[in-house]
């Protein structure tokens, strides 16, 4: 099996390295993600920041739906990667903003669907 035969980064991890895995779900969601010393939407950009600035863009789109869940706006995103092309930069910033794109739009279009069916649902 490929890495494209997975439907994501973390569950190609989860096939071949299960004990990473199993790390990730008893300390990284539970206690860091938790921790109270930063606000989700802080730990999010933070997060953001450090894929992007190590090039780690198969994660992104994961996290960035997680930082709109999280309460960052897709101005705030943009303004987020135009900052980290002086810091980390412009090939990066470049790369995250196409993944970026690509993932909002499409989340975008998840939502409005959505709220379709919830209307319809509700007429």
């Amino acid at each position: 099996m490929s890495h494209a035969d997975f439907s994501s980064p973390r569950e190609a991890a989860r096939a071949f390295t299960p004990k990473l895995a199993e790390f990730v779900d008893s300390t990284l969601y539970p206690q860091i993600w938790n921790d109270p010393a930063l606000s989700p939407r802080d730990r999010s950009l933070v997060t953001i920041g450090a894929l992007i600035a190590g090039g780690h863009l198969d994660e992104l789109p994961a996290h960035l739906r997680r930082a709109v869940s999280n309460g960052l706006t897709n101005e705030e995103l943009s303004a987020a990667i135009t900052h980290l092309a002086f810091y980390a930069g412009f090939p990066a910033a470049i790369s995250a903003s196409a993944v970026a794109q690509t993932t909002l739009a499409a989340q975008h279009d998840v939502n409005r669907e959505a709220d379709r069916a919830t209307k319809e649902q509700s007429s």
